[in-house]
């Protein structure tokens, strides 16, 4: 899997700033959508709508628009402002679609990309052998399988998974 350059790509402040030296009456519109089911959940949705001039607002007319969520507890951020880290995400993209020209031709922001590499970083503390070895079926062992393998799982890990599965079909269970 390729390692990105988070300082190879814009920060949502840098194509802020970018919007307002090209199109300095732009605005930035946002909502929190959310849902009960998705705070429930733990979710934060918000859209970010940008408009160009403030004709095209008044016309309701937006430029390009941009969602985002933030699951609450993910990232130190997250814990006490996922609400405003899912309001900075939906600007960015929503900023990536009016904007042309994006920093090394990449529409991530830097703070998406930062949030691939914590999600990773996650992916990469999971026991996985800990995790099958609790399961009871081997459905559920060929189901961790598959996640495991997606998610960066080392070889002695999958091969370890196999090894409990095999137990599993040896036994009839």
């Amino acid at each position: 899997m390729p390692h990105f350059d988070p300082n190879s790509y814009e920060s949502v402040a840098e194509r802020i700033n970018r919007l307002y030296e090209i199109y300095p009456d732009a605005r930035i519109l946002t909502d929190e959508t959310t849902s009960p089911a998705d705070r429930e959940k733990g979710l934060w949705v918000v859209k970010a709508s940008v408009y160009l001039t403030d004709g095209d607002q008044a016309a309701g007319l937006p430029k390009a628009t941009g969602y985002a969520f933030e699951k609450e507890g993910q990232g130190q951020a997250a814990k006490y402002a996922s609400l405003e880290v899912a309001e900075t995400s939906a600007i960015g993209r929503a900023l990536g679609h009016a904007l042309a020209g994006f920093k090394g031709d990449k529409k991530a922001t830097k703070e998406e990309l930062q949030k691939v590499e914590r999600a990773k970083t996650v992916a990469e503390k999971k026991d996985w052998i800990l995790e099958a070895s609790k399961l009871k079926t081997l459905e559920s062992l060929r189901k961790l399988y598959v996640k495991a393998n997606l998610n960066g799982a080392t070889e002695d890990e999958l091969k370890e998974i196999r090894r409990l599965a095999d137990e599993f079909g040896g036994s009839g269970k």
